[in-house]
Parts: structure tokens; sequence; C-alpha cells
């Protein structure tokens, strides 16, 4: 089950950020402004985010057989087709539509659903082993198609993770069993909690929101330019690629320790110092942006990228219970991943409007550091449940 779950969020997680390694040569090719594929990240976002929600609230009464199997399926067509781009509704319809449907279901919601049912007394880290896929998936599919970029173009980078998503399809399809998981496993107590509307009237709930809102703001807006924004500072497109590859391998150890020490202490105190060390990286990237900073900022943020998603199943079990785990969390997640879209947006749209991204920083620094106060206000007692 370990093993099914971080090969699916390993190809997702360098599947996803493909449209950050390409977004230049793409824009340059294409005669398109950065802010037209912006609108296609952003979709997106929105639109894998609601599928996370589907895909956790499916996750509680079906099999992950299904949930996971057509998420690979559709994924994979879906960016296979966006090699054959050539006007920006394109990119918003197959990337930013299709490839988020399928990237909803196969995704962190329905995985660490899977994985928190079969870890109840290690869940912090069996979560965390699985979400190292997707910095192991950053690190390695990154370099591997910042190579196939150089070497063969940018439509080639597509084909490549079409093709990935399908071979993987029928090895989780064997592996993963075919019961539905809502079922309680014998030897486990019943499952119970909060359901998604009682949740909704605790404060814990909205903190969670703000929290994760914040996170997803700075994820997706850092994942989509920093390598554009490298290559601006006169970094080369490949070691800018491997940059982004670079910053899997800071979040495999972020997202490891995370997991470990949640488990001892909670999730509140690995969250909140991963905001602090974002205030740290963009405060260093707002003075210098010499390529030693740019290089030290991706690496820093990479180290914070993924912390906060095997903590979302923690937050929610801790403070909902494991009745409506998937639902809450892919709500949660939702939220996460639309904000990510207004992030890249608004990324691209500074860019666009003052030809650098200075004013973003400036933005992310403070909500960082908002971010910061908000989940250290989640220490306090909670409502019983």
């Amino acid at each position: 089950m370990l093993a099914a779950g971080f090969l699916v969020l390993f190809i997702g997680g360098g599947a996803r950020l493909a449209i950050g390694l390409t977004l230049r040569p793409m824009v340059e090719e294409l005669g398109w402004e950065r802010s037209q594929l912006g609108i296609a990240v952003a979709v997106f976002q929105i639109v894998s985010a609601a599928g996370m929600y589907v895909a956790g609230a499916l996750a509680d009464r079906m099999s992950l057989r299904l949930v996971l199997g057509g998420g690979l399926a559709a994924s994979g067509v879906a960016i296979g087709l966006m090699s054959l781009v050539t006007a920006p509704w394109h990119a918003v319809a197959l990337y930013g539509c299709f490839f988020a449907i399928g990237n909803g279901a196969a995704s962190i919601t329905p995985v660490g659903v899977m994985v928190t049912r079969a870890f109840p007394g290690r869940t912090g880290l069996a979560n965390a082993v699985v979400s190292s896929g997707m910095s192991l998936g950053q690190l390695v599919m990154i370099a591997v198609l910042a190579a196939v970029l150089v070497t063969i173009g940018w439509r080639s980078v597509f084909i490549w993770v079409g093709a990935a998503y399908l071979l993987l399809l029928p090895l989780i399809l064997a592996a993963i069993h075919g019961q539905t998981y809502a079922k309680t496993r014998a030897g486990m107590p019943p499952r119970s909690g909060l359901s998604v509307a009682v949740a909704a009237r605790t404060r814990q709930f909205w903190l969670l929101l703000f929290v994760y809102a914040i996170c997803g703001f700075g994820d997706f807006f850092v994942s989509t330019h920093v390598v554009a924004f490298a290559q601006d500072k006169g970094i080369d497109a490949y070691f800018a690629g491997n940059l982004l590859a670079l910053m899997g391998l800071t979040g495999f150890l972020g997202v490891i320790a995370a997991g470990y020490w949640s488990d001892r202490s909670g999730p509140v105190w690995p969250a909140a110092m991963s905001f602090v060390a974002r205030v740290g990286a963009f405060a260093l990237v707002m003075v210098d942006q010499s390529p030693v900073s740019v290089a030290v900022f991706a690496l820093v943020f990479g180290l914070t990228f993924l912390v906060t998603a095997p903590l979302a199943v923690v937050f929610v079990r801790d403070s909902f219970g494991t009745r409506n785990l998937g639902a809450l969390t892919g709500l949660i997640t939702m939220v996460h991943h639309v904000c990510g879209g207004i992030g890249a947006y608004i990324g691209a749209s500074i860019f666009d409007a003052t030809r650098g991204y200075d004013i973003a920083f400036v933005i992310m620094l403070v909500v960082s550091a908002i971010a910061v106060v908000l989940t250290l206000a989640l220490r306090r007692p909670r409502e019983a449940i």
C-alpha cells in the first residue's frame, strides 16, 4: 500500500510541475504572454482542487482502485495531448480541465486517507513516506525532463509524462486491493468524528482553511515561476530546470522530518517552522537576486514545499476525527489548490505588468508571516469530538 501510494505521488509530483519547466519556451515559441499560460495553471488549480474534494469524499465510500486508477488514466491522456497545443485555450482545456480532473483523483487526498487508516499509530510518518514520492518525483522527473527539454523540446516533455502515467496504471491496479476502504478494517475501532457541516462551525476548521490557503498561494507561485525567474537572472535553462528538481530533494528532507516530528509533538510546530523558513527565503530574494541567492532561495523554499501535505490528514484526524477524513481533508486541500492557482496567476500578472517579481515577493513574505501566527493559534484547545 505504501509503495502504491508512493508511486502515484511520484509521477504526480513531477507531472504537475512540468508546466513550470516549460513555461518560458512555450510562451516564446507560441508568442503568448506568461499570464495566458498562467490562466491555464490557475484553472488547473481550481479544477484539481475540486477534484481532490470529490476524490476524498469518494475515498470514504468507494474502492481506492477505482478512484486512483481512473485518475491515472485521465491524467496520462490529457497531459500527453498537451504536446499538441497551439492556442491558449488548448492549454486551459487540456491542462487546466482534463489533466486537473485526473490529477485531483490520483492525488494526496485519497492516498492520504488510504494510508492513515492503514497506519493509525504512525500516521504522520506513514503519510510522510508516501508524500515524499512528490518530492522525489520532482527531483527525478524534473531532472530527466529538463534534459528532454533542452535536447528535443518542450512538446516531448508532455509526451514522456503522459507515457509515465499510462505505464504506471496497470501496476497500481494490481497493487491496490479492490475493497471499499469506508468499511471498518478488522481489529480497528469504529470511526468517529464530526461531519463536514459540524466541523465548519468550529474555529479550528477556519484556521486550517486560512493556513492552507496561504500555503497554496506561495507553493504554486514559486513552483510555476521559479525556473523562469532563475532564467531571467542569468541562469541557463538546464541549470534552472535542475534547480526545480533539487527543490524536490530538499522537499524530501523536509517532508520526512515533518512527518516524524508530527508523530511526537503534533503537526503545529513543523507547519509553523516551515512558514518561518519561507519568510526568510522571501526576505533573501527581495534584497539579493544574484544567481547564488536565487539558488539558495529555491532550495530553502523547497525544504518547506510539501511539509503541509502529510500534516493535513493529521490536523483533520486530531481536530475532527476520522469519520469524514477524506471529505474534510479534500476540502482543505481544495482551498490550498484554489489559492495556489490564484498565486500562480498573480505572479504571472505582476511579471507582465512590471517585468519582474519583486512585488510578488513582498506579498508572499507578508502572507507567510501571517501564516506563522495562524498556525501557532492552532495550539489552543479545540472542541471535543
